[in-house]
């Protein structure tokens, strides 16, 4: 069965592009096009699309208004296109509040340097949010010697004692930024652990976002920078576009930020923080894996895992994309799948 799609945006010819993209794709049908908000509205009231792409910046209605309007009428999954500015940034995270599920740079040679695979990035990310209403997800393939295997059931812990660990290292990817703030905005000025976030965003996006956490959290969160010691009650944001690492020991580490390897396909990525905090912590780390697209961070929690580190993920029902939680519990590395609801409230009561 065909994805139904929505194309939402004031100008006819970036308009016209999307549309002729997706139709490109047999997997999609195009089932209308809005230039505003309020038009936008209208049609997924009569039309009932599985999937809009949405652009921000449009008269009559803007995109963060329709988004929230879509999402008190009839939700459905929303895709912001959104410009790799401050000013950008700001409003997509204000879509993304408003209920939307992701965004992608409205200049395609920003997903990727290759148009053919940023098109494909672009389709990928139209089915599988369409997939998050029209169904579960089914199990997807899971590369990077990450195996799937039979998914264990785990218990529910109720109770956690964070006086058994000296560091807290989150990863999260589609989804993210609504789910670690909701995980974080519940954690108490007391918390006793410094808290690392790898969060797949663009180089413009992490610093507002992680203001924007400062705002509205207990903790001190702030952009992570290099050389910056690692302290108790502090939350680090992985800069986008670069690669953040630990150095030291756990009695005193630093932050390494560096350029990504052009190889990586994440930058940051969550493989590549985690294998750090392995080489420098051991049993005394707990990792949790949110929503997200792919696969990344199922070898760095391996890695984790073989140091004796706690391993906790965010559960399907409650997720965007089950897809990065779901390589980790495939793989047989998890100690604990929790709703996101829960994953707040429990660190908040071992603080």
């Amino acid at each position: 069965m065909a994805v139904r799609a929505l194309v939402v945006d004031d100008s006819a010819f970036f308009r016209k592009r999307i549309i002729e993209i997706l139709k490109s794709d047999g997997e999609i049908e195009v089932v209308g096009g809005a230039s505003n908000g309020r038009e936008a509205v209208e049609l997924v009231g009569r039309l009932k699309p599985d999937v809009v792409t949405m652009d921000i910046e449009m008269p009559v209605m803007d995109g963060i208004s329709a988004v929230r309007e879509i999402m008190r009428t009839t939700p459905t999954p929303v895709l912001m296109f959104s410009s790799l500015t401050h000013e950008g940034a700001r409003a997509t995270l204000d879509a993304l509040d408003a209920g939307a599920m992701d965004f992608l740079p409205k200049k395609f040679e920003d997903i990727a340097a290759n148009r053919e695979e940023a098109i494909t990035q672009f389709r990928l990310r139209v089915r599988t949010l369409a997939r998050r209403r029209m169904s579960p997800l089914p199990l997807a393939r899971v590369v990077g010697g990450c195996a799937p295997v039979a998914a264990k059931v785990v218990a529910r812990s109720h109770a956690v004692r964070l006086s058994d660990f000296h560091l807290l290292a989150i990863g999260a990817s589609t989804g993210g930024p609504v789910a670690l703030q909701k995980v974080l905005t519940a954690l108490p000025a007391r918390f006793p652990l410094p808290v690392l976030v790898i969060q797949h965003m663009p180089g413009t996006f992490t610093a507002t976002f992680a203001e924007r956490l400062d705002h509205i959290c207990r903790l001190k969160v702030k952009e992570a920078q290099n050389s910056d010691e690692i302290r108790p009650g502090v939350v680090y944001i992985a800069p986008g576009g670069k690669q953040m690492l630990i150095q030291g020991s756990r009695n005193h580490s630093q932050l390494l930020v560096k350029e990504s390897e052009a190889s990586l396909n994440y930058k940051p990525c969550v493989d590549v923080t985690f294998a750090s905090i392995a080489a420098s912590y051991r049993d005394d780390v707990l990792a949790v894996v949110l929503t997200g697209m792919g696969s990344d961070g199922c070898q760095g929690v391996r890695r984790l895992k073989q140091g004796g580190a706690t391993i906790w993920a965010q559960d399907e029902a409650s997720c965007v994309v089950y897809g990065m939680p779901q390589a980790v519990v495939n793989a047989g590395l998890v100690d604990q799948v929790l709703p996101l609801d829960d994953i707040g409230r429990i660190l908040a009561q071992g603080a």
